[in-house]
Parts: C-alpha cells; sequence; structure tokens
C-alpha cells in the first residue's frame, strides 16, 4: 500500500481561496446556519495581531485537507500588568477526514512552532474533549477568566495550556480575543457580499447549534 504524504507548510496567498473554501464546508451549519468562518479568517490574516509564520495548512498527498492560524493576545491581570500570549484558530479539517487523526496532528505541530517562536501561552474557545488531548485544560485552573462572562456562568469552553512551563505562575486575569474575531458581526454587508462569492449552500437550523 503506498504510504500518504502528509506535509503541513505555511499558508500562501495562492492558498487563500482554497482555505477559505475549506474552512466554509468545514464549519457549514455546525455553530450556526450557515458560517462565518471563512470571512472571519480572510479578515483575520490583515490583523495587526497575526503571526504569519503560525499561519499554517495540511496537505495530504498533494490536497489541502486541514488549516490553521494563530493571533498575539494578552491577559489584562488583575495586578495590572498585561500578560502576552496567542491565540489561535478557526482550525479544521476537510469534513470527509475528520475523526482520523489529522487535527491532533496539525495541532500538536501547529504547538510546537509557536513553542518555538516563543509563544507562552495560549488561550482560546474550544472543546476539552478533543483539546485536552494535547495539553489542554479550563482556563479557570490557571485563575484566567473569560470576558464579559458573568460569575458562575458555564466557562467550559474557554481553554488555556502554558507552553512555557510555569508561564502563568501566580498570574490571574481577564482573556479578550482579538478584535478581528468579530469582523462578521460587526461588517454584516461585507460578510454578506464576501458569502455571496461562493457557491449557494442551504442554511438549516440543527440541534446543538450556538446561534
Amino acid at each position: 500500500m503506498k504510504k500518504e504524504i502528509l506535509v503541513i507548510r505555511r499558508e500562501t496567498t495562492a492558498d487563500h481561496r482554497a482555505v477559505e473554501e475549506l474552512i466554509r464546508e468545514s464549519f457549514w451549519n455546525v455553530y450556526r446556519p450557515g458560517c462565518l468562518e471563512h470571512f472571519v479568517i480572510h479578515r483575520l490574516r490583515e490583523d495587526p495581531a497575526f503571526v504569519p509564520e503560525l499561519d499554517l495548512v495540511m496537505e495530504r498527498d498533494g490536497r489541502l485537507i486541514g488549516q490553521n492560524m494563530f493571533l498575539r493576545a494578552k491577559i489584562q491581570a488583575d495586578n495590572g500588568r498585561e500578560i502576552p500570549i496567542m491565540t489561535m484558530g478557526p482550525i479544521c479539517i476537510a469534513p470527509d477526514c475528520k475523526r482520523q487523526g489529522y487535527g491532533k496532528l496539525l495541532l500538536d505541530e501547529s504547538l510546537e512552532r509557536a513553542t518555538a517562536l516563543g509563544c507562552g501561552a495560549l488561550c482560546f474557545e474550544g472543546n476539552i474533549d478533543f483539546y485536552g488531548k494535547s495539553g489542554f485544560t479550563y482556563a479557570s485552573a490557571f485563575g484566567i477568566r473569560y470576558h464579559d462572562l458573568p460569575e458562575g456562568a458555564d466557562a467550559s469552553f474557554f481553554l488555556c495550556r502554558e507552553l512555557i512551563p510555569g508561564y502563568l505562575r501566580d498570574v490571574t486575569g481577564v482573556y479578550s480575543p482579538p478584535e478581528g474575531y468579530f469582523a462578521a458581526d460587526r461588517e454584516p454587508e461585507a460578510f454578506a457580499a464576501f458569502d455571496a462569492l461562493f457557491p449557494p449552500k442551504e442554511k438549516l437550523k440543527l440541534p446543538g447549534q450556538l446561534v
């Protein structure tokens, strides 16, 4: 049997449309009817917080099947300091390649590269069942709170991992996602025009969606 060839490399300008199509297919009707992640990543590439060295794609036998992206972020510590960290996502794998281990391979390679760049810790929103296998835990374990989340509200979606051991020792504070993640909500007309450039797909309201 021929062994598959997997490559994880930096995204190029020539990849942009294919990556946006991949993200749209991967997230369509998952968290809401339709999706907005393909527009978000379109905007994030020009965000001041964007980390080009960690804008990654995965290919299998020459076919694009995965993507991940990192942005600089910070924790506003309770003692007034700003603690530089990173966040990531959207991370996705082609629908027909999910649940085959590719997502973890891409994630773990991404984390190794972020560590090599000196990233001390990551905070982001995700499912502990998947990300826990790569060393993430609830951010509350580090004393990190999600912005504007009422006290006592469910924060199980908010995850964290130290990449430099001890980086968050004695740190408590609040994390806020980079502004670019809210692009679709703040630019509804631009989002609608952008989505219209892609083939029509049916938007469905499904059980388990967040919106």
